[in-house]
């Protein structure tokens, strides 16, 4: 049904993407299974990733981020389950790639937690988050950087289920980082697909402002 859809809502009755989230149980009692894929419409252009790819740079995508682009730009795809699944393929991604990018969605955050209201599964996922990415962040090399940051709020506090419309975090670690950088509130995500243009010395233009000069060393 979703692959229908999507071959329908195109030119003008295009949607970005068309989500489909399998699930079991019976009426009253559903859950969802990880199964979920997102049916996208390609990108309008080019991106970073295209960039990358061009120059002979791998990327790798975790998570839905093969299906958020249609597969465009992406070498590889490690789809995943949860958090700990997303963590643990990204640790397998970064030991196995020789130069480029891995992509990492986390999808607990978003879909378990802040869609149900659970304040206190959003919490503990979190702190469990925070201690696995020490092992990630053991794995950096001296020319390697990590960024972290997300694509919308998702206050499970609030009483709607939508996502939220707070500012999100953005983070970046590295042997090579600057350390206590006020990088400021961004306009754009793009800005940092202009970092990663600057940081790969990619010929490709984005609407963002590269922050690059303000955390390199």
């Amino acid at each position: 049904m979703c692959k229908t859809a999507r071959s329908l809502l195109t030119g003008k009755w295009a949607v970005g993407r068309v989500i489909a989230r399998p699930f079991v149980g019976v009426p009253g009692n559903f859950k969802r299974t990880a199964n979920r894929h997102d049916f996208s419409l390609l990108p309008f252009g080019s991106t970073v990733l295209d960039a990358l790819q061009a120059k002979g740079e791998e990327v790798i995508g975790v998570g839905k981020i093969s299906d958020i682009f249609a597969g465009q730009g992406i070498t590889r795809s490690f789809p995943t389950k949860s958090n700990d699944d997303g963590i643990k393929q990204t640790i397998q991604a970064w030991q196995e790639l020789k130069s480029g990018l891995v992509f990492t969605n986390l999808v607990d955050f978003d879909s378990k937690y802040g869609h149900r209201n659970d304040a206190v599964g959003y919490a503990q996922a979190l702190e469990k988050a925070d201690l696995q990415l020490g092992e990630l962040f053991n794995l950096v090399q001296e020319e390697g950087s990590i960024i972290i940051t997300a694509d919308h709020g998702n206050d499970p506090t609030i009483q709607s289920t939508d996502h939220s419309r707070e500012y999100v975090p953005l983070f970046v670690y590295g042997h090579k980082i600057k350390s206590n950088v006020d990088l400021g509130t961004r306009k754009t995500f793009a800005d940092i697909a202009a970092t990663i243009s600057e940081l790969y010395e990619l010929p490709f233009d984005t609407a963002g402002v590269s922050f690059l000069d303000k955390i390199r060393e």
